[in-house]
């Protein structure tokens, strides 16, 4: 808990360079440094994350790792939006973000934690927030997952780092194993929901944890964040693929289909290039909707390798980015200079290219930036060009 002192302190240097603060301590006697640096630097980073949690200055954050593990705001949402019942169990609580957003779905839930601190820390604030419905345990899930009574769901998000700090993204690898506690879990809830690292491919995924009825892949800003797989004791024996893409302007975009879709899909081939280049989000382009994309939206693939798009018409709703194509040039440097003669900066992307984003951008000379868009990419032909768009 934090005294008057202490919330007035980090008030007034709330902005401020946390090393910098650090070496200043001398100069503060009478404030604990370590704590005031940890409050400082956990509200500037969940300031945009989970502003819910930023209101409230009481919060107490906990080490910088748990807090870069912790779900946002927008995804913890999400992830209530599909869970319901009356009783809920995260066995890997964490900061707390999941445990609190999914458990307004719930009149019980459990928030399991193997460090005794984030289960202190939890508690505090789950106080602070005003949620009466959950339980805190300090236990490892396994132990607490052994012992516990059935449920309506149980969430986990198994531990991706390592002791030394590195990345973890093998389900083998991480903590708990859940491809070992899997039949545990379909025997102790009727919903089992799984955060997964966005990194993971969705065949691994389904190879991996049979009997999946549903992912989620989750993006925010078009950056992918989260990969959620569900399991429910009624089979399908479909697998159902949500993949969504999250903007500060409430422009969402959303794409569902069945996995098996993709595999019957046919898509139309473009031998020129239309009025509009579309280009997928991140959620859809993990996903792998490739084909089933172009058939639903009448839209035309422009190689089985490079994935994007176009049309004569314009397709509204498309989920990504949509452009109106200006012009389209080959790949020899005569074009090159022919068509760039009145671009001096530009957006560049490529898609199935022999080059890299910067490798071309030093080749053709232009700063980044600016309202041009280029995309070098291969077209069904084989051939390799650069299409010059503006964003629609």
């Amino acid at each position: 808990m934090m005294d008057e002192m202490m919330k007035q302190f980090i008030t007034e240097h709330q902005n401020n360079d946390v090393r910098l603060l650090a070496l200043q301590a001398k100069r503060y006697p009478d404030i604990d440094m370590n704590l005031a640096i940890r409050q400082i630097s956990g509200r500037q980073k969940i300031k945009h994350k989970v502003p819910l949690f930023y209101q409230s200055d009481d919060v107490l954050y906990p080490q910088r790792l748990s807090l870069e593990q912790a779900s946002s705001e927008t995804t913890a949402i999400y992830k209530s939006t599909i869970c319901e019942g009356v009783a809920f169990v995260d066995l890997t609580g964490g900061f707390g973000i999941d445990t609190f957003f999914i458990s307004s779905k719930f009149k019980e839930s459990v928030y399991v934690e193997r460090q005794k601190e984030l289960c202190q820390l939890a508690e505090y604030n789950f106080q602070v927030l005003k949620t009466q419905n959950i339980t805190v345990v300090n236990a490892h899930a396994e132990d607490y997952l052994n012992k516990m009574s059935m449920v309506d769901c149980i969430y986990l998000d198994p531990a991706r780092r390592s002791d030394s700090g590195k990345k973890l993204v093998f389900l083998s690898d991480c903590e708990p194993d859940v491809e070992n506690l899997l039949p545990l879990l379909r025997q102790k809830a009727k919903h089992v929901l799984i955060k997964l690292s966005p990194m993971l491919d969705i065949t691994t995924i389904v190879k991996s944890l049979p009997g999946i009825s549903d992912i989620h892949i989750v993006a925010v800003e078009n950056e992918c964040k989260e990969v959620l797989v569900e399991l429910n004791s009624e089979e399908s024996g479909k697998i159902k693929v949500h993949a969504i893409n999250f903007a500060s302007n409430d422009n969402n975009q959303k794409f569902d289909f069945d996995l098996e879709e993709e595999d019957s899909a046919v898509a139309i081939y473009a031998n020129k290039f239309n009025s509009y280049l579309y280009e997928p989000n991140s959620a859809l382009m993990k996903s792998g909707a490739f084909k089933l994309i172009a058939q639903r939206l009448k839209v035309k693939k422009i190689h089985p390798h490079t994935h994007l798009y176009t049309s004569d018409e314009y397709i509204s709703g498309f989920p990504g980015r949509t452009f109106r194509i200006k012009q389209n040039w080959g790949n020899s440097k005569k074009e090159w200079k022919e068509h760039l003669k009145n671009i001096a900066k530009a957006n560049i992307a490529v898609r199935n290219y022999p080059l890299k984003a910067d490798e071309l951008r030093k080749k053709l000379k232009l700063s980044d930036g600016g309202d041009c868009y280029l995309f070098a990419c291969t077209t069904i032909d084989e051939r390799k060009v650069i299409i010059e768009c503006e964003k629609v």
